[in-house]
């Protein structure tokens, strides 16, 4: 990467709450989200507490595919947790690279719906600006006077991690001074569960939600789909002492790669994930020892956790200490990776590492360190992990500030 690169904002909306405090609360404490969701009769993790209409202005919101207003208020928590004036900032050198694996699907079936009962003569004209994957960066931009690169990443459940190693680039290459950086995701359609049942990668332990996301466990049965965002604001480590700005934590480097294997299924040894992490670490100028945390991607689908199990446990023979928060919030899909980032940025920030909520009993078949109760640990370099259908892998490398 050549350079380091600052977090100085953080921003989130998921489905234990909206705003960073509140979210690194409740991971810590372990507190699921997943609840039965008769829209859909599956379960999910669905964002709670979000008032759309008081924070976005209610025409404004009715405009609005529900995985932009996510990423809106994601990024105007992380633009003031930075400091920074969008008023008074040189645009131009501002860029917004965010990742969704789907964009609007909300809109495209309720408008579906519309065309099929009353014609198409009362489909909506907003039908197109509002379910568009690139709208989710455009609209930032509109909202915040960011007139740089303006990219949107579609790398699956890798898109939010994808987008911070770009983001990474761009100041890399002195593209831009500040990149908002994330993911952000809402597709709890009853059409895309439906899909995602049909594949059987998702948990029906219908009779017990809370417990239902168990990554690692021994008991699990697959995952509970979430939707949500994630915010960073990145900027150059010079620039950001500069301007007085203090930084959570340093992105240090960045690894991507793709199994090339199957559709959906991960490389059983998990050697295309370890590719990513290998790359992350050399370009972090790091040796895998020099790990002391791993935030895994660690679905609860017993194909994912038992390749990057096997993968984690040959690379880092040191055992660090490894967590899944998707025990809390569930998979969020698109905007996975970026939230895990923050969640990441915060374990080295406090020198945390969150519980493995629902971990009960280790799979026998895993031999790592999970987190099974939330621990105080000196956390210098950690990993976050996301992979995507597909066999795409993003790999963070996050250092203490």
């Amino acid at each position: 990467m050549g350079i380091e690169v600052a977090v100085t904002g953080l921003g989130l909306v998921t489905p234990v709450g909206v705003g960073v405090p509140v979210n690194w609360a409740a991971v810590c404490a372990g507190k699921p989200s997943a609840a039965w969701d008769a829209t859909a009769s599956q379960l999910s993790c669905r964002v709670t507490g979000f008032d759309a209409d008081a924070l976005l202005g209610a025409r404004r919101a009715r405009r609005l595919d529900p995985f932009v207003q996510f990423a809106l208020v994601a990024a105007a928590e992380a633009i003031a947790d930075a400091g920074l004036d969008p008023g008074t900032w040189e645009g131009a050198r501002v860029g917004v690279v965010l990742g969704c694996a789907d964009g609007g699907p909300a809109t495209v079936e309720a408008q579906h719906r519309v065309f099929l009962d009353e014609g198409a003569r009362r489909v909506s004209p907003l039908l197109l600006p509002m379910h568009l994957p690139n709208m989710l960066a455009g609209q930032v931009a509109m909202q915040f006077g960011a007139h740089g690169p303006n990219l949107v990443v579609a790398t699956a459940c890798a898109s939010g991690a994808t987008s911070v190693a770009m983001a990474c680039d761009l100041l890399a290459l002195d593209r831009c001074d500040v990149v908002l950086a994330g993911g952000s995701e809402a597709m709890l359609t009853p059409l895309l569960l439906a899909g995602f049942s049909r594949m059987g990668a998702l948990s029906e332990r219908f009779d017990e939600p809370l417990t239902a996301s168990r990554p690692f466990d021994a008991d699990r049965d697959g995952f509970v789909a979430g939707e949500g965002a994630g915010v960073l604001v990145l900027e150059r480590v010079a620039d950001a002492r500069a301007r007085g700005a203090t930084a959570h934590a340093r992105v240090v480097g960045h690894g991507l790669s793709t199994d090339a294997y199957d559709i959906t299924k991960p490389e059983p040894r998990g050697l295309g994930s370890e590719a990513a992490l290998l790359a992350a670490l050399d370009d972090a100028g790091a040796s895998p020892r020099d790990v002391s945390h791993v935030n895994a991607h660690g679905t609860s689908t017993v194909a994912n956790d038992r390749a990057e199990g096997a993968m984690l446990a040959r690379v880092l023979p040191h055992r660090p200490l490894v967590t899944s928060t998707k025990g809390v919030t569930g998979h969020l899909l698109g905007a996975a990776g970026a939230v895990e980032a923050i969640y990441t940025v915060l374990a080295a920030e406090h020198g945390i590492v969150p519980l493995t909520a629902n971990l009960s009993r280790l799979d026998p078949g895993i031999d790592i360190d999970v987190a099974m109760t939330t621990s105080s640990v000196a956390v210098e370099l950690a990993l976050t992990n996301s992979f995507g259908f597909g066999g795409q892998n993003a790999v963070l490398a996050i250092a203490s500030a």
